[in-house]
Order: C-alpha cells, then structure tokens, then sequence
C-alpha cells in the first residue's frame, strides 16, 4: 500500500513499450465502487474472490506491466499463476509509508490504528512478496523514475 506500484508500473509499461493495467482500476471498473467501499459493504472475503478472478483475467490477457494489490498473493492460486511472470516486490518500510500516504488515507484495512496494522500486515505477507517474486526493489527514498530504473536492473530488462 502506497509503494507506488501504479506510478512505478506505468513508467515501466512506457520505457518498454508495453501496456500497463492494475487489478485494481479493473475491480472498482466491474464494481463501480471504490475497494473501499467493497470491503465496508460486502467484507474481505468478497473482495478476496473478485481480486483472485480479476489477477487471473489480468494475466491471461494482458502482455504488459501489471499492477497487483497488496493481497492479492494471499491466495495459493494466485501465486501459483504469478510463478511464470517475472515479479517484482516493491519494498518500503513504515516510516516511508507514512511519508507517501500519512496512513491516513483511505484504505479498509488500515482503519483503526494505521502504523500498527501496516506493520502486521508487512509480517504477514512479506514472506510471500518475497517467494513469488523474481526481485525485490526497494523504493524507499527513491523517485518513482529511479524504482522503475531499479527494477529494469534487477530484471536486466535495460536493453528494452
């Protein structure tokens, strides 16, 4: 949350050519609603499901960068199809996040105490982020510019 996968993701799709898509933008798209108002209304596990049909929907037709959510490597099935793509964890710690985002912005799983459940949620699923990805690339004092720079490093992707 807040790294900037969608400012980073699009820079990408540009330097090489390619199309970018977020998950995201395509479940509040078939929803018309905000993430936000998906989990208030309807909880977690609804939008767990329709994030797992929009990341497989997403890989299956799409050839360009791509954008996940946060949780979207919470389910096996997900990760499973992400293992032939070359994946890249965007990494910040919590004082960065509070820089990008004040942790006070809306997001449904960062209501009530942000600092402390942002935290829990890095210790939950950063074991994940790792396994499923080709790189990791930390974006932490970094411009949007320099991460996407980074990133075509560690996929040596620079000759695109």
């Amino acid at each position: 949350m807040g790294v900037g996968k969608s400012t980073v993701g699009a820079l990408l799709a540009e330097r090489l050519g390619r199309g970018f898509r977020d998950t995201d933008d395509d479940i509040v798209a078939a929803e018309g609603r905000p993430i936000s108002d998906i989990f208030v209304d309807e909880g977690e596990p609804y939008f767990r499901e329709i994030e797992k049909a929009a990341v497989r929907t997403a890989l299956a037709g799409h050839d360009g960068v791509l954008a996940l959510g946060g949780g979207a490597v919470l389910d096996p099935g997900t990760r499973a199809l992400l293992a032939a793509h070359p994946v890249v964890y965007l990494s910040m710690d919590v004082d960065e996040a509070v820089k990008r985002t004040g942790l006070n912005v809306a997001r449904p799983l960062l209501a009530v105490n942000p600092r402390r459940q942002w935290r829990e949620l890095m210790e939950q699923r950063r074991r994940l982020y790792t396994e499923s990805a080709r790189a990791v690339v930390t974006t932490d004092g970094r411009s949007p510019e320099e991460v996407a720079q980074a990133v075509l490093d560690a996929l040596e992707l620079n000759k695109a």
